[in-house]
């Protein structure tokens, strides 16, 4: 079942573990602030590292040191030195990663401030990628709900509940339904069962725009 929408919008499928949406979190905001009274967007959580079994940093290390000056270099975005750190020394860190429970953390955002879930999809790489917090610990969140005044009882125990995994689960099917190999990646929904592709991965503000304005202007809109 895709996204039932009575008029166009924005879906942006993303993983708080991809490095390249970290490096276009910048334009998805920008575009989210133009188009918001015209195309709301809906951020997607992709499942990028799902596992049975823990998935040390190691098994990435090696792609992102030789990934993150390029991400760099294209987007503008800086990484921080303690995420790098266990970039750097894998052997040494004691990271797990799993893309589940940011993906829960979403979800449970979306439903507070369902406005802003670009600018918390954002929040939670930016705590990765440049302040280097552990998205696997409950505690990696506790300081976006100070700034998002979200009640930390309540959010701590949806994070944990059956009831979010489930709707985090059902993101990752959507993401699958949608035949998205890749983060980032930018749709624009015009009915049910209509969408246009905005952008497989990296793509600067002026391009999403530009692609924006033609579907808009084919729709009559």
């Amino acid at each position: 079942m895709f996204l039932c929408s009575m008029k166009p919008m924005i879906i942006y499928c993303y993983d708080a573990y991809c490095g390249w949406c970290y490096g276009f979190s910048p334009v998805i905001k920008k575009i989210a602030e133009d188009y918001k009274d015209k195309l709301p967007v809906e951020v997607l959580s992709g499942g990028m590292i799902i596992s049975d079994h823990p998935t040390p940093i190691s098994n990435i290390a090696g792609i992102v040191q030789q990934g993150y000056k390029r991400v760099e270099e294209l987007t503008g975005i800086k990484f921080g030195e303690e995420f790098l750190w266990h970039v750097l020394n894998p052997e040494k860190s004691d990271w797990f990663l799993n893309s589940e429970k940011p993906a829960i953390a979403l979800c449970i955002f979306k439903e507070y401030y369902p406005e802003q879930q670009t600018a918390f999809a954002g929040d939670l790489q930016y705590a990765l990628n440049f302040e280097g917090r552990d998205l696997t610990d409950d505690e990696a969140y506790r300081h976006l709900l100070e700034k998002y005044t979200i009640n930390p009882e309540d959010f701590y125990t949806k994070l944990h509940s059956e009831a979010y995994k489930e709707k985090a689960y059902y993101e990752f099917q959507l993401c699958k339904q949608l035949q998205v190999t890749g983060y980032p990646c930018v749709l624009l929904q015009s009915s049910d069962s209509k969408f246009y592709l905005l952008s497989r991965g990296y793509s600067d503000y002026d391009t999403i725009k530009t692609r924006i304005e033609n579907v808009l202007k084919e729709l009559g809109i």
